[in-house]
């Protein structure tokens, strides 16, 4: 007998022409209208912006947290003392928390892969830790985030596919003893807390595929396409993802990890994915990149050490309202904080706006309109 539900997924309206799809997922902390895009808050902090300034004024219902991060410092037995990572970091909206199993392979020399987990040295102060399966899960039900993610291997690009397919078995392996140790931890709790197998298989759609078969059988709430934004160039990202989405299920939430551009939201959306996240508008943000809905626009330029405009004139954002692209280009220039501040909102204000437009062409049914004239702007140089 399977668990009863974590999440629930609603589903709205689909495209007869792609297969985007608009709906809601519901949570124990919230409604997520869908295709949605999730802020990163790797360390509890969406960096440069108050939880204030994510609920009340980009009024994003759900942000990412960083298992291995949060592993480190502070620690997930403080948090869970102190009553949990949204009480902790006061954030009323839902948490998706991954596994760390990125962060754990993006360490290189620091880390060994064996049948049974992942053995890695802290970066802060090379303390040894392992991962299992079983322990990722503890850790996230500690932090008592809404979604959660299994164990996986996140193989680097480009790979062989006896490797490949090695590291897609293990993840599959993985996954199941996850599942296993998470059905028994989670029919003890009170809370609703769901877990994401992920499909990996790096490049190679007959592995991708076969992986998605397999992780089906979990019967899991939901399910993630991961191994993206690796190195590959993005139309085989593109194509991993047409390979997994035919084989999971309908009535549950996809997730593509760690995507991407502006101009490729409405393209994942358009292979069927429901859910994203990225670090590119707040790092590139941070950076003084900034995307608009006139270009990209790199602040630094001396073009606008006197442009009294404002940052994009069709953008609303507490940034676009108040400033001009002048005092932000000062700003940067200075190295000061409230840079990063403003930028990071705006960044985020405009991701969030274009998922928006995407959902409001799904569900008027204009959405292969609208993304042809992404598609065109993109072409003649707009990002």
């Amino acid at each position: 007998m399977g668990l009863p539900r974590q999440i629930t997924f609603e589903l709205l309206a689909e495209c007869p022409v792609t297969r985007a799809r608009a709906g809601i997922l519901h949570t124990e902390h919230g409604d997520i209208p869908t295709p949605a895009f999730m802020p990163v808050g790797t360390q509890a902090t969406v960096k440069g912006l108050s939880q204030r300034d994510l609920w009340d004024d980009l009024k994003a219902p759900i942000i990412l947290g960083n298992t291995y991060h949060l592993f480190l410092r502070p620690g997930h037995e403080l948090i869970r003392q102190l009553g949990g990572l949204h009480k902790f970091m006061s954030w009323p909206g839902a948490l998706l928390t991954d596994s760390g199993g990125f962060q754990v392979f993006s360490l290189a020399g620091l880390r060994k892969i064996t049948d049974d987990g992942v053995l890695f040295h802290s970066h802060l102060n090379g303390d040894p830790h392992k991962f299992t399966p079983a322990s990722t899960v503890d850790v996230q039900l500690a932090l008592g985030s809404d979604l959660m993610m299994v164990l996986d291997e996140c193989p680097a690009y480009p790979v062989s596919h006896e490797y490949a397919k090695i590291s897609m078995n293990r993840t599959v392996r993985w996954a199941e003893e996850a599942y296993a140790h998470y059905r028994t931890r989670i029919a003890e709790s009170p809370t609703r807390h769901a877990l994401f197998p992920i499909v990996q298989g790096s490049m190679f759609t007959d592995l991708r595929r076969e992986c998605a078969e397999r992780l089906v059988e979990l019967d899991a709430d939901g399910y993630a396409v991961g191994g993206l934004s690796v190195g590959e160039p993005r139309p085989v990202s593109m194509e991993m993802v047409e390979a997994s989405e035919p084989y999971l299920p309908k009535d549950r939430p996809r997730y593509a990890m760690g995507v991407g551009m502006p101009h490729e939201l409405p393209e994942y959306v358009a292979r069927g994915i429901d859910m994203m996240d990225c670090v590119l508008p707040s790092r590139n943000a941070r950076n003084g990149s900034l995307f608009t809905s006139e270009g990209k626009v790199v602040i630094k330029n001396a073009r606008y050490r006197d442009d009294a405009g404002p940052l994009d004139p069709n953008c609303s954002c507490y940034t676009c309202q108040n400033y001009s692209r002048a005092y932000l280009r000062h700003l940067f220039q200075a190295g000061e904080i409230l840079f990063s501040s403003l930028a990071t909102r705006h960044n985020l204000r405009r991701y969030l706006d274009i998922m928006g437009e995407i959902r409001q062409a799904i569900l008027l049914a204009q959405f292969p309109q609208y993304l042809q004239s992404v598609r065109d702007r993109h072409a003649s140089g707009v990002n």
